[in-house]
């Protein structure tokens, strides 16, 4: 899915229904009346209900096997 600000798609259960649905990871969430129609998440795809769930910026780690985390 190449919209901007998405940065991964998943399958998972709505949390309330506890319904099948695709989940489309953003870095944020912005209001669908203040993105270019092009770059709006659809609220299904193929039948399957959509959420998207805000998860910040998303970075590569570079980490040597065996060594605890930086910041740990």
């Amino acid at each position: 899915m190449k919209l901007a600000n998405v940065t991964g798609v998943g399958i998972g259960r709505d949390e309330r229904s506890g319904a099948d649905v695709i989940v489309v990871f953003v870095t944020r969430k912005v209001p669908r009346d203040r993105l270019p129609a092009d770059d709006v998440v659809p609220q299904e795809l193929d039948g399957v209900p959509v959420r998207v769930l805000a998860i910040g910026d998303v970075r590569a780690r570079d980490e040597t096997p065996g060594e605890p985390p930086e910041g740990r």
